[in-house]
């Protein structure tokens, strides 16, 4: 059995990285790694690579940036010459990502079974380009496999048939509990001089949430007040930072006494950061995941979420883009010192052994 993994963004690859290793243990299937190179810079690429074991891609498209529509068109070209060169059995695509749909259907249309991981999740928001990405995928994909309950119930609304529908858990969650075994090995909190539990960490980089100068002034609002009683540490995507330069901010950010800027770091970095912190501020999807598994509080910038699971199960807390909402949750966490919360009740199958049933479910396809 051959099989073509595709992986694109930097979420991609912590999805990738568990099924590449387990692979090993089924001698059978001959499994390939494409990368689209949707984010082609060494800081936001190839250090995942490195530090998750992940071998060399098998296929590069080298993509890179561009609107919607050009990332989708070019994928959908590269990717085709791939498949009639290779002919594989299956495509096996994660995430969310616009060559995640891209691929799937280039692999319908050329009769190639595709297998979606982390498939059903829904934020009923279809301004978000990645709930296009998701509803599409999940529409046309051969098998879907889910990282928790509520996709299985959001598919079956949608007039999936439930014989494609596999619930697997979260494969993010195996190479998140994989390295906090190896968080040791990093030194940022001595190179910051910052200690566990005395800093929160953020991460902002949505365009609902940077793309606009008022709303990015809010959120520099935030840092700014909270900031001057607690440490805040910012890891800065790339589009974070030119928009911050485009708007004005970021000479304003640099000015901000307990706001530590860095540039992007490693996954290591990353792990360590959020395991540690007092609480995490975020509009990321996979971090309101992770933070719940490490039993971390979490605070997104959204008004929904595709994870509903991490509200109900988790440490997540929908927070919006209201400043002064957010301030109050913030406080809150700051007042009672709410830090790592050791009695929360983890989703089913977040375990660390959703590869190896991820692999178990292409086989039982047939």
């Amino acid at each position: 059995m051959k099989i073509i993994n595709v992986a694109s963004a930097r979420p991609n690859f912590m999805k990738v990285a568990p099924l590449l290793e387990a692979y090993n243990n089924y001698p059978d299937i001959d499994a390939k790694l494409l990368h689209t190179g949707q984010h082609y810079d060494y800081e936001m690429s190839k250090i995942f690579f490195d530090e998750l074991g992940i071998p060399e891609p098998d296929f590069h498209l080298g993509i890179g940036s561009g609107s919607h529509a050009q990332q989708t068109a070019k994928v959908m070209l590269e990717f085709e010459k791939v498949l009639h060169q290779e002919d594989p059995d299956w495509v096996v695509v994660v995430g969310d990502v616009n060559p995640t749909m891209a691929c799937t259907i280039v692999a319908n249309k050329m009769g190639v079974r595709v297998a979606h991981v982390e498939a059903g999740l829904r934020s009923y928001d279809r301004s978000m380009p990645e709930e296009i990405n998701r509803i599409l995928t999940d529409s046309i994909a051969d098998l879907l496999l889910t990282p928790s309950i509520d996709g299985n119930m959001n598919l079956i609304k949608e007039g999936i048939a439930e014989k494609k529908i596999r619930f697997v858990g979260n494969i993010m969650i195996d190479t998140l509990f994989k390295m906090r075994k190896q968080s040791g090995k990093s030194t940022i909190l001595t190179d910051l001089d910052i200690k566990e539990k005395e800093y929160a960490l953020v991460t902002l980089h949505r365009p609902s949430n940077v793309d606009h100068k008022d709303t990015f002034c809010n959120f520099v609002e935030v840092l700014e007040d909270s900031a001057s009683n607690f440490n805040m540490v910012w890891p800065v995507h790339p589009r974070s930072k030119n928009k911050a330069k485009e708007f004005g901010f970021w000479q304003r950010l640099n000015e901000i006494k307990g706001l530590y800027l860095l540039e992007p770091v490693g996954y290591l970095d990353n792990v360590t950061l959020m395991n540690n912190a007092r609480f995490v501020l975020t509009d990321s999807g996979g971090i309101q995941e992770e933070t719940t598994a490490l039993g971390v509080p979490c605070l997104t910038a959204r008004e929904n979420t595709e994870r509903p699971v991490t509200l109900s199960e988790g440490t997540n807390t929908l927070v919006g883009a209201n400043p002064n909402t957010i301030l109050e949750h913030i406080n809150r966490h700051l007042q009672n010192g709410i830090g790592k919360n050791k009695n929360i009740t983890k989703p089913l199958y977040w375990d660390g052994d959703t590869a190896r049933r991820v692999i178990e479910a292409i086989i039982q396809y047939g």
